[in-house]
């Protein structure tokens, strides 16, 4: 691998390591506002959107393909999860709907992950199409 492509793979680790931060402080937000989520939706949130870029990244150096996709499609999947419940539909998930008091942070935090989710996915793919 070249010195680009371990650039963008450094830029991917780190935007993989501040998506968990910026989850785990969505996720206090959520409680702290008592945002109610469904079985189905914890589910997701812990095996796609915690688990599953980490154990894309801990692949990305060992078998950089299969990492990489890992990370691209979860951090894709993260992405349309969290638009469509934060700012499509009229839930209590919804930013609008949240607590007052909570709205900044947990408004902040879901626009944060909408941003790492996106950069992440992309760089992902960067990733995967240099290694061909």
């Amino acid at each position: 691998m070249n010195r680009a492509g371990n650039a963008v793979r450094t830029w991917l680790t780190a935007a993989v390591l501040a998506h968990l931060v910026i989850s785990i402080v969505h996720g206090a937000a959520h409680a702290q506002a008592h945002v109610p989520l469904s079985r189905a939706a914890n589910l997701f949130v812990y095996i796609v959107i915690l688990a599953g870029p980490l154990i894309g990244l801990a692949l990305l150096w060992a078998a950089g393909r299969i990492g990489s996709w890992l990370i691209a499609v979860t951090m894709a999947g993260s992405l349309v999860f969290g638009l469509v419940n934060h700012f499509v539909l009229a839930s209590p998930d919804h930013v609008a709907h949240v607590a007052p008091e909570w709205r900044p942070l947990f408004a902040t935090t879901a626009v944060l992950l909408a941003v790492t989710e996106a950069i992440g996915s992309g760089l992902a793919i960067r990733v995967v199409r240099e290694r061909k």
